[in-house]
């Protein structure tokens, strides 16, 4: 399936202009409709009162989210209105508490979601809780920009971090359409005699189905020499220069309706690679 629909959420203007490129970029090489959500977010929550509050301070936060995702908009149109694709833009204010339930219902219609990186620096809590409503709630793919934001969007190496877990296969089958232009696909097994495959020759079934999509795979069976498995992973990409990683999400439920696991959250804090995650 190729990408046709491609969505790109915008917060904060200090990311807004790579990942837009990025998105830009992807939605041309792929022949694809570009929407923009400009999300305002008002980060006080209704319900919550401290001392001296008034109802003044809260007419105040909104209309700064109401200014931010207006000043985001125009950016954003600005910027589309001197491409030759086929897009949209849309400036929304919500709460914090709100944030999932709007990107679910914007990241379900889309093939494919790109987003910032959600951890590191000084980002708003709400960056982790936009990838996960993408991915989780949203049913989505997400790739999670890093680095040069450029950098998946023409990814001639590409790693898999296969663990013969139904959300792999999930990301595997969502990545296809960058699988099969990649010059290389490294299925990436960490410790595989762990997974319990079936057969004698692990990640092999796999090859087989992306060879016969045409892709060009090799299988890297890679022993547990550091203490987490994404360090392994993430010392691979970078002894074969790779350009994108391909991953499965794993959630759980916690504090809030979706969280990503530790092996996730790792991943995606240290990534020097954009990642593209399915669940």
């Amino acid at each position: 399936m190729a990408y046709k629909s491609i969505l790109t959420i915008l917060t904060e203007a200090d990311d807004m202009a790579p990942v837009l490129d990025a998105a830009i970029s992807m939605a041309q090489d792929a022949g694809a409709h570009l929407d923009v959500l400009c999300l305002g977010i008002d980060r006080t929550q209704t319900g919550y009162y401290f001392a001296g509050a008034t109802a003044m301070m809260y007419e105040e936060t909104l209309a700064q989210a109401q200014a931010e995702a207006t000043r985001l908009e125009k950016a954003a149109r600005e910027r589309l209105d001197r491409t030759d694709l086929s897009w949209g833009v849309e400036a929304m204010v919500t709460q914090s508490a709100s944030v999932t339930t709007v990107v679910a219902r914007k990241a379900r219609f889309a093939d494919l979601v790109i987003l910032p990186k959600p951890y590191g620096g000084d980002l708003p809590a709400d960056a982790p809780v936009i990838v996960e409503a993408a991915m989780f709630q949203g049913q989505a793919p997400v790739i999670v920009l890093a680095g040069d934001a450029t950098h998946a969007l023409h990814a001639k190496r590409i790693v898999i971090a296969w663990n013969e877990s139904s959300e792999a296969m999930a990301a595997v089958r969502r990545a296809l359409p960058l699988l099969v232009k990649a010059d290389q696909v490294s299925i990436c097994m960490v410790a595989p005699e762990r997974h319990g495959s079936q057969t004698a020759d692990p990640g092999v079934e796999l090859s087989q189905m992306l060879s016969r999509h045409g892709a060009n795979v090799e299988i890297c069976l890679l022993p547990q020499t550091l203490t987490r498995v994404s360090e392994v992973i993430a010392r691979h990409v970078e002894d074969i220069d790779a350009d994108l990683l391909v991953m499965g999400a794993y959630g759980h439920s916690r504090f809030r309706e979706a969280i990503l696991g530790g092996a996730t959250r790792n991943m995606l804090e240290h990534a020097t690679v954009p990642v593209l995650m399915a669940h």
